[in-house]
């Protein structure tokens, strides 16, 4: 009987073990996918304002995580400020091309409804950049001011898309008054 009680706390340990393993310390987990708490970009820490599921009908299409300089869940601070931040979208369903150019053109017209020629002209260079992304690789935006938007699908740099007014109509695709992904997701990366 003793042989039992004494093995009690080690049974206890190795089944709590892969509970702590699973989601790694300092991540989030959303549908499956984790996000860090943190990343670096343009040298300086960026936390994870907030994650969220893009639904299209009953398909998760992707998790989107928002990462800014720190916390703010009010979408105009967010824009109006000039500080790196990043976007994340992690996919869950393969997506070609025309269906990324398609979202991101409906997102610029539904929220910056009076876009700039050089914003218009970069969404187009955007939509060029898209070369569809599978199930389980990542689209990366990263915004550093002075410098621009660079974008990264599955794991390749496509280039930097100049200015804070493309920046800011990438991100008013997920913030802005009629964000494409809904206004759940929305609320969801301001961690509201």
């Amino acid at each position: 009987m003793r042989t039992h009680r004494a093995l009690l706390p080690v049974l206890l340990f190795a089944l709590a073990a892969p509970l702590t393993l699973a989601n790694p310390a300092g991540a989030a987990e959303l549908a499956g996918v984790n996000l860090p708490d943190t990343v670096q970009a343009g040298g300086q820490p960026l936390v994870l304002n907030g994650m969220g599921l893009r639904k299209k009908l009953v398909i998760k299409v992707y998790v989107g995580g928002l990462y800014l300089a720190s916390k703010q869940r009010d979408a105009a601070k967010v824009l109006a400020a000039d500080t790196p931040r990043q976007q994340v979208l992690h996919f869950l369903y393969g997506v070609t091309p025309e269906q990324m150019c398609e979202a991101w053109q409906e997102g610029l017209e539904a929220n910056v409804p009076n876009a700039t020629a050089e914003v218009k002209k970069n969404f187009q260079t955007l939509c060029t950049w898209m070369d569809g992304v599978e199930k389980g690789k990542r689209l990366v935006m990263t915004y550093a001011p002075g410098q621009g938007t660079t974008v990264e699908v599955a794991g390749k740099s496509k280039g930097t898309l100049p200015g804070k007014a493309t920046a800011d109509a990438i991100l008013a695709t997920w913030i802005g008054p009629k964000p494409g992904p809904g206004d759940d997701f929305k609320d969801d990366v301001l961690g509201k």
